[in-house]
Order: C-alpha cells, then structure tokens, then sequence
C-alpha cells in the first residue's frame, strides 16, 4: 500500500540516503549529495516535500517549490526533485507522487506546475507525460554528462 503524507523534519535521515541512492548523471547533472549531507535546509523545507512511504517504509518524495520567487509568477509551482527508492520502483510509487504534486498545487492555488528533466531520463518523460506534463521547450545540449551533450527539457502541466 502507498500512503502520501507531507513530510517532517524526522524524515531528513531517510530522505538524505534515498537521494543518495538515487542521485546520478541519469536523473541530474548537479553532482551527488555528499554522505551525511542533511536533506533539510535552507532550499528545502519539511512542508515543501511530499513523502510516499510503501508498507510503512519511506519509498520516495518529491519537492515543491516556488518558481521565480516573484509576485508575477506566484501561480506557477516547480517540481524540485523527485526520487523513488531504486528497490521499490515499477510499484506505482512515482505516479503516485506526481498525482499527489498535482494535487497538492491545486490546493496552493497554482495554476500551473512545471518541471525539468534531462533529455535521455526516458523513464521520467514516460512518467510526467503519463500524468497529464506536455514538453514546453527544450535547451539543446544544456549539459555535458559523461562526455556526451545532454538536452534539458522544460515541461509543464495547466491545472487551471
């Protein structure tokens, strides 16, 4: 069973060693957190992460965060970060965390929820169309990752 909650500061442990497990060159092109680097702090904050926990056990999250910080753009929400325990994916937990961001932005008033992702994650471009993101453009060998050029896509999901 997967159950959605918002996280707590009591989570930063499991949430520091999920993005551990999951962070590479596939999913970001900012380098690995450090070991024991906290996962709250002064970008993320407990109420911004939306926790997925299967069986009891925190399985994934993703963040919410605030687009440009600007009176103007209050009605867009930015999809941070998403992770899913590498031993718990193809369960639903990663849908079930995009459905809960949309859900979740509707609640804040967004009218809007946007995200980015590398070009080759094809699993993450599956994910996001399947719930409803369309491609609204894309930077063009944004990032060199392992020797090879990397496109970055912006995606987005109207809500209103």
């Amino acid at each position: 069973m997967i159950e959605t909650r918002t996280a707590t500061i009591a989570d930063d442990g499991a949430l520091a060693r999920l993005d551990e497990r999951t962070w590479g060159p596939d999913t970001s092109p900012a380098p690995a957190p450090a070991p024991g680097t906290p996962f709250f702090g002064e970008g993320t904050q407990p109420e911004d992460v939306l926790v997925a926990e299967h069986d009891g056990v925190v399985a994934g999250y993703v963040r919410l965060d605030e687009g440009f910080g600007i009176p103007a753009h209050r009605h867009v929400l930015v999809v941070g970060g998403l992770a899913v325990d590498p031993d718990r994916r193809r369960l639903g937990i990663g849908r079930h965390l995009v459905d809960a961001a949309i859900a979740e932005a509707r609640r804040r008033g967004a009218r809007k929820l946007t995200l980015r992702v590398l070009g080759h994650n094809a699993g993450a471009r599956r994910l996001y169309a399947s719930c409803g993101f369309a491609v609204e453009g894309v930077l063009q060998d944004e990032f060199l990752l392992g020797g090879e050029y990397v496109d970055d896509l912006l995606l987005a999901c109207v809500l209103a």
